[in-house]
């Protein structure tokens, strides 16, 4: 049975405690990559050309921040002011006016 709501958290770690498990397989998983290197080296050079990028493209998920989508609308040419709109992939879009020359 869940608490009530408004009623304070009793028990379990504290707010901001670290999880032991996840930080110390975090470790484990990092040595064991450090250790390995150059036989990952080697058994990825013994890959085809199109499995070595799959797996290069999939590790570089974890080292190079996905980008979000943005997409630029431009509205309502009639007006002596050009409006455009950025919207980023999720966010609610902003418009801002900008005296342009047409």
């Amino acid at each position: 049975m869940s608490r009530a709501k408004g009623t304070p958290k009793t028990g379990g770690r504290s707010a901001g405690t670290p999880n032991r498990v996840t930080g110390t397989l975090k470790e484990f998983v990092a040595d064991l990559i450090d250790q390995n290197r150059e036989q990952i080296e080697k058994d990825l050079k013994r890959l085809e050309p199109k499995d070595r990028l799959t797996i290069l493209e999939r590790l570089m998920g974890y080292v190079i921040p996905k980008q979000t989508q943005s997409d630029l609308q431009v509205q309502d040419w009639t007006k002596e002011k050009l409006e455009i709109v950025l919207v980023e992939s999720g966010v609610e879009p902003k418009s801002r006016e900008e005296d342009v020359d047409l």
